[in-house]
This record gives C-alpha cells, sequence and structure tokens, in this order.
C-alpha cells in the first residue's frame, strides 16, 4: 500500500541506560574514531543552524519524478549488490530515488579510517516490467532515497529487512514475527498547529561498517528543516525485543512553538469501540490500538485510539516520563480478518526517555481518515519551554519494539473497549442516543487469581457528565474481569475520564483514560 511507502518501523534485553553507555564503549573500539566523527556531524548540524535554509536540489529528471507507484515498484534492488554481502551480520540495501521521494539523500560509508560518499549506481537496481523504461534515465550524480537494512532475525538461514531509513525523517523498525506497521521519526516540528506542520529530513547519513560478528550497527543522520537542524546518533540491536538508542543534538534556527521529540506516527480507521457504521467485512483496521504512558510517578496509563469526526489534539501532562509509545494489543487474527495487512503482527514502539527530559507533555493527535492509507494517528513528547532560535538541546532516548504489552508492566491491562446505546431492550421509556453503556474488560496481573467474590471495585473519575449503574463482575473465562457504566454527557461536548479497579484500596489495573464525544455517534 501506499502509505506504508510513504513512512519508508523481558528476556535479558531489558536495555538500561547504563548497559547501553557500556556497549557503546565497546562498539567505538574499531579502527574508525567513531566518537570524533559524530562530533564534526554535531558541528556541520550548528554551523547549518546559523545560515539560511536551503531546500535540497536535485537534477532528478521529469520522467523519474513523475513515475508511478507500479513503475516505483518495478524498480529492483539486485541483493548480491547490498553493502557488506556476505561479510557481515548486516545487510544494507538501498532505495532508487524517484515517485514521492524526489530529494535524493547522500549516504557515506565509514570504514578503516576512512569515510566515503557512496555513489549513485544504476548497476545495482533491476528495472522490472513498467520500469523497464527507466533504466538508463537516471544520472550517476543522483544519491538514494534511503536504505534498508537486513539481520538474520528470525533465522539464521535468511537475512530479514528489519529496519528502514525513507522519507523525511522517518523510520521503521520490527522485532522477530512482526511486520512493518508505523513508523517513527527523528522530530516534528508544529505538528496539528494553526501555521501548518514543518517536516525535518534526514539530508545525509553515515553507516559505519559493522565487524563481521557484530550484533550491533551504528548509523548517523544529519538532520535539516527551515527551523532546526541535529546530529543523530542511532545505534541499533536487532534481536526479541528489536532496540535503538536515539541520541538527538538539535539546533534552532527560528523560534518553534512545538517541538515533538520521539515522535510515532501510525493508522486507526475503526476498531471495537467504534460507534458509527464502517462498510468493512473486517472488524477492526488499524496499526496501533493505543497509546501507552508510564508517567514519572509510575503510574500506568492506556489510551484507546479514535478515529475521530473532526481534528483531535490532546495532552497528557507530566514531568520527567519513565516511558510512552503507540501499541497494538490486539494480536488475533480473527479479530482482523485480512490475510494481507496482516494488522495482528503490526509492531507498537515504546520510547524510554534517557535522563530527565523535565516538564511537559505526551501529545496525541488524532486525524479523522476514510481510508486506511493513510496515517491518522501522531503522538511525541512536547517540552514545556518552546525552543527558541539559536538554543541547542539534546534528548536521548530509547526505542523498544514491542508485541502486546510493554514488558515492565505488571499490572492488569485493559484488554477491549466497547460502547453502545445505554438503553435496555424493550424499554418503553429509552433514554436520549446520547446516552452511552461503556463496557471496559481488564485483564492481567493478579486479577486471575481474584475469586469471583473479591469485592473489586471500578473507581472512575469524570469531570462533567453524569455517570450512573457503575459496577464491576468477572467474565466465564475466569481471568478477565468487566467493568460497566453508562454515561450521560448531559449539554458537555467532551467527557474526559480515568477508571481503574481497585481491590481495598489497592490498585491492581492500569489507568483507561478516554475521550468521549457525542458527535461520535451517527
Amino acid at each position: 500500500m501506499i502509505r506504508h511507502i510513504m513512512t519508508g518501523l523481558l528476556c535479558c534485553l531489558l536495555w538500561t541506560p547504563q548497559v547501553w553507555a557500556e556497549d557503546m564503549v565497546r562498539a567505538s573500539n574499531r579502527n574508525v574514531d567513531i566518537g570524533a566523527l559524530f562530533q564534526r556531524v554535531e558541528e556541520r548540524a550548528r554551523e547549518l543552524a546559523q545560515e539560511d535554509f536551503k531546500p535540497a536540489s536535485t537534477d532528478m529528471p521529469d520522467v523519474l519524478a513523475n513515475m508511478d507507484y507500479q513503475q516505483y515498484r518495478s524498480i529492483r534492488f539486485r541483493p548480491e549488490q547490498s553493502l557488506w554481502h556476505d561479510q557481515a551480520l548486516f545487510e544494507v540495501q538501498l532505495f532508487h530515488p524517484g515517485f514521492l521521494y524526489r530529494e535524493p539523500v547522500r549516504i557515506n560509508i565509514v570504514e578503516e579510517n576512512k569515510v566515503a560518499v557512496l555513489p549513485f549506481e544504476r548497476t545495482r537496481f533491476r528495472y522490472d516490467g513498467k520500469a523497464a523504461v527507466l533504466a538508463d534515465e537516471a544520472p550517476e550524480t543522483l544519491g538514494y532515497a534511503g536504505f534498508r537494512v537486513h539481520y538474520p532475525l528470525n533465522t539464521e538461514e535468511y537475512k530479514d529487512e528489519f529496519l528502514v531509513f525513507q522519507g523525511a525523517s522517518y523510520f521503521r523498525l520490527v522485532g522477530p514475527g512482526q511486520a512493518y506497521g508505523l513508523s517513527a521519526r527523528g522530530l516534528a516540528v508544529d505538528t496539528a498547529a494553526p501555521q501548518g506542520e514543518e517536516f525535518p529530513a534526514f539530508r545525509e547519513f553515515w553507516l559505519v561498517r559493522p565487524r563481521a560478528d557484530e550484533t550491533r550497527l551504528i548509523i548517523f543522520a544529519l538532520l535539516d528543516s527551515p527551523s532546526v537542524t541535529g546530529a543523530y546518533w542511532f545505534e541499533v540491536q536487532p534481536g526479541a525485543p528489536t532496540g535503538m538508542r536515539v541520541d538527538a543534538r538539535l539546533f534552532a534556527r527560528k523560534d518553534i512553538a512545538k517541538l515533538g521529540i520521539a515522535p510515532l506516527t501510525s493508522m486507526f480507521h475503526h476498531g471495537e469501540n467504534r460507534t458509527r457504521f464502517v462498510d468493512d467485512f473486517r472488524p477492526e483496521v488499524h496499526d496501533s490500538d493505543g497509546l501507552q504512558m508510564l508517567t514519572g510517578q509510575n503510574e500506568w496509563i492506556w489510551r484507546p485510539l479514535n478515529n475521530p469526526r473532526t481534528l483531535r489534539v490532546t495532552a497528557m501532562m507530566d514531568e520527567n516520563p519513565r516511558g510512552f509509545g503507540l501499541l497494538q494489543r490486539d494480536r488475533r487474527f480473527d479479530h482482523y480478518q485480512d490475510m494481507e495487512a496482516a494488522y495482528e503482527r503490526r509492531p507498537g514502539l515504546w520510547v524510554i526517555p534517557e535522563g530527565d527530559w523535565g516538564k511537559g507533555r505526551v501529545e496525541l493527535v488524532e486525524i479523522p481518515t476514510d481510508s486506511e492509507v493513510n496515517d491518522n494517528i501522531v503522538s511525541y513528547w512536547v517540552p514545556e519551554a518552546p525552543m527558541k532560535a539559536g538554543e541547542s538541546r539534546r534528548y536521548a532516548y530509547h526505542l523498544r519494539s514491542v508485541d502486546a504489552q510493554v514488558a515492565e508492566h505488571a499490572l492488569g491491562s485493559v484488554l477491549r473497549t466497547r460502547i453502545g446505546w445505554g438503553a435496555v431492550p424493550g424499554q418503553s421509556d429509552p433514554p436520549p442516543r446520547s446516552v452511552r453503556q461503556f463496557v471496559v474488560d481488564f485483564r492481567g496481573g493478579e486479577l486471575a487469581s481474584l475469586s469471583p467474590d473479591a469485592p473489586l471495585e471500578a473507581e472512575l473519575a469524570h469531570a462533567v457528565g453524569k455517570v450512573r449503574d457503575l459496577h464491576v463482575q468477572r467474565l466465564p473465562d475466569g481471568k478477565t474481569w468487566r467493568a460497566i457504566f453508562k454515561l450521560d454527557p448531559q449539554d458537555s461536548d467532551v467527557v474526559d475520564m480515568r477508571l481503574y479497579l481497585s481491590l481495598r484500596g489497592q490498585r491492581l489495573t492500569e489507568v483507561w483514560s478516554y475521550l468521549w464525544s457525542p458527535d461520535a455517534v451517527d
């Protein structure tokens, strides 16, 4: 699907900043002084921020810039042309410029005490089918549109593609058994702001050649945009889970009203919480189904995603957050029924800040969409203080691919959210259609060990609207507990709710956080 081209990602691998720091020292023990090289990349970013922004230029022929989707798909990289082919666990394949990717990036290879630009070579590609007419059109002065990295992720016999950098500052990564879904970005600027969003782009990359048996890959990138420049150090380790440490050094050209750190971009078309008719045989269609957050006060929060009628931007205020991310909790094929998209295998991405990020907010942007080809979900951290022209900042964090749950999460979790009209079947005087019944199911943690008559209570907070018939019951599977209530929003446009389950004052679950708007009902 075009959307995925446009955006191109508990065992012993629970990394901590200290472990990563030690491993980085070991990774630096090679001929090339990568620390000194990164300092030069950082200095270049600093210098660029003091100059006027210059858009990326290209001499791309019109026939490449205007090729269609089918032509672009028919240009194939030759695997035998991969960087480090049969010489290391990692191999790198390159993307052809053209179609949506009209600003090629510069790629440098770092090895044996030297840095060399990787020239564009047509011989690295096959021009099949409809692309055959383009075989002689690409000049040798072109760069590449990006790259993908392969590694024996699932079996020793085959090197899977697990990491992609392509388009603006987008990149994607997956762990074993996962399929590409949501994307990460280097930086977000003024997302959903009235003045319009700015999309910083990685203009140049440095790929540090790994040793033959090395299981970590180091990549540097130079970011540029009208408002900000940046130097990025990525250190990637594929595995279960696949992880990445990101060290970003940012330099502001202009004042930035909203700086989005560690942004994640995904898609949510419809799910179990839908309240409008969707003409689709598939029960659910989404790359992610919720925003997870671990606050600085060690509170786990889960906010299910929505496809709203109008643009919705919400924020969860915090200080020194311990983690946040977009997850795909629902891993059951029968909930999607899509043999091609494999939504049940889409990864979640979990962000672990390194050090103290101070005061700010995790912001969630939900954009209305009528098609699954559009990414309509964005989340990121916004520092409380806007970034001023001439200012520099550093943000370091870890990205981890996850399945249904974050490994450190030990409380009961929200399993599903369902919403319907709050009328009783056959009721002679039914309430208005705006009155809704909410059914929130929790599972995990200590819930499965409770007896059916345990005095479990639902703690529900809401500032507006009226709630009645709030109660809790155990489901027949013996593991799941259901909180049920009816909400009358009264004259409120939006009702913000927080719900969790407790036993004699002890909190047993994460917080279900939900924003209900009466206009969500047909």
